[in-house]
C-alpha cells in the first residue's frame, strides 16, 4: 500500500480555525442541539429544534424525504451554522472551537463526496489524519497505522493503489468511510451510509458501525432511509417530521403503527423481528384487490 510520509492535503469539511469558546454546564450528552433553527437563506427547515445524543449510542434520525433529517446532521456537524440556538460539542459552542479540533473528536460521512481528480484510495484515506497533523509532526507510524486499520475494517485494503474514480459506487462508499474511520474520532456522525450498497453491503456497512460502538465506544449519528435497518441497528432512535423531532428513544418503543403512520403517511403493522427482536415495519396494501 502507498501512503504518503508529507503531510495530506486538508480533509473535506475543515476550515480556518477560530479561537474556542466558553464552556458550558456539561449535559451527559457529547453533541447537542440546544434550540437550533436551521435552514438555507430565507428558507427555514428547522426551529428551536433541540436533541441531545446520547454518549456512547448509535443514534439513527428518520424520517420522509425533506423533513430536515440531513440538514439535522450539517448542523451537527458544524457544516451548516445555525441561525438561532446553539450545537454544543463536549460542552462548548461548535462554532467557537478550532476547525481542527473538531475533526479531532468528530468525524462525517456526508451524503455527497467529491474526490480529487486521479487520487488513489490509499491517499485518499490518508486525508483522514490531516486534523492530527502538526508544523513539526508530520507522517507518522501511528497515521500508517490508523489508514491500514480503517482500510481493514472497511474491506478497501486491496484497493489501495486504485484510482477512486474508477471504482463502484458501493466501493467508494466504503473508501469514504474509510476516510471517516481514519480520523479517529470519539464521534461519527454519517449521512445515508448506505448509499449505493446492496443488501449486504448494507448490513456489512451497519455491522461495522456497530461493532465501532460497542468495541470502541464510538459514539455515532446516522440517517437511515430504511426503517428496519434503522430499528434494528439503532440504540437510540430519533423520528422527524416537518423540520422537527415528534419522538426519540429505543426503537421499541418508540416505533408504532401511529408514529410510522404520521411521519411517513404509510398504513402499516409493526411486529417484532424474529432475527433481532426489534420492530419490524410491514406495509399494509392501499389497494388490494379481492378474489372472488
Amino acid at each position: 500500500m502507498t501512503i504518503p510520509r508529507t503531510i495530506p492535503t486538508r480533509a473535506p469539511g475543515v476550515g480556518a480555525d477560530e479561537p474556542a469558546g466558553p464552556e458550558v454546564p456539561p449535559s451527559g450528552s457529547p453533541l447537542v442541539a440546544d434550540r437550533v433553527t436551521l435552514g438555507y437563506g430565507a428558507r427555514q427547515i428547522t426551529t428551536d429544534l433541540d436533541l441531545a445524543v446520547p454518549a456512547g449510542s448509535f443514534t439513527v434520525v428518520v424520517g420522509a424525504n425533506g423533513c430536515g433529517k440531513s440538514t439535522l446532521l450539517r448542523g451537527l456537524a458544524r457544516l451548516l451554522a445555525p441561525s438561532g440556538g446553539t450545537v454544543h460539542l463536549d460542552g462548548k459552542d461548535i462554532h467557537r472551537y478550532p476547525s481542527k479540533e473538531v475533526a479531532r473528536r468528530l468525524g462525517l460521512l456526508p451524503q455527497a463526496q467529491v474526490a480529487p481528480d486521479g487520487i488513489t484510495v490509499a491517499d485518499l484515506v490518508s486525508r483522514g489524519r490531516y486534523p492530527h497533523q502538526r508544523l513539526l509532526r508530520q507522517w507518522s507510524a501511528e497515521d500508517e497505522e490508523a489508514v491500514r486499520e480503517a482500510m481493514v475494517a472497511t474491506d478497501t485494503l486491496g484497493l489501495s493503489d486504485r484510482l477512486v474514480d474508477e471504482l463502484s459506487g458501493g466501493q467508494r462508499q466504503r473508501v469514504w468511510l474509510a476516510m471517516a474511520l481514519a480520523q479517529r474520532t470519539e464521534i461519527l456522525l454519517l449521512d445515508e451510509p448506505t448509499t449505493y450498497l446492496d443488501i449486504a453491503h448494507q448490513v456489512e456497512v451497519l455491522d461495522l458501525c456497530a461493532g465501532l460502538r460497542t468495541e470502541r465506544g464510538y459514539t455515532l449519528v446516522a440517517v437511515l432511509h430504511d426503517l428496519n435497518l434503522a430499528c434494528r441497528y439503532a440504540t437510540h432512535l430519533v423520528a422527524m417530521k416537518d423540520g422537527a423531532v415528534v419522538a426519540e428513544g429505543d426503537p421499541t418503543d418508540v416505533v408504532t403503527a401511529d408514529l410510522v403512520a404520521e411521519v411517513f403517511g404509510l398504513p402499516c403493522r409493526v411486529i417484532t423481528d424474529p432475527e433481532s427482536h426489534t420492530p419490524l415495519v410491514i406495509p399494509r396494501h392501499h389497494h388490494q384487490k379481492e378474489n372472488r
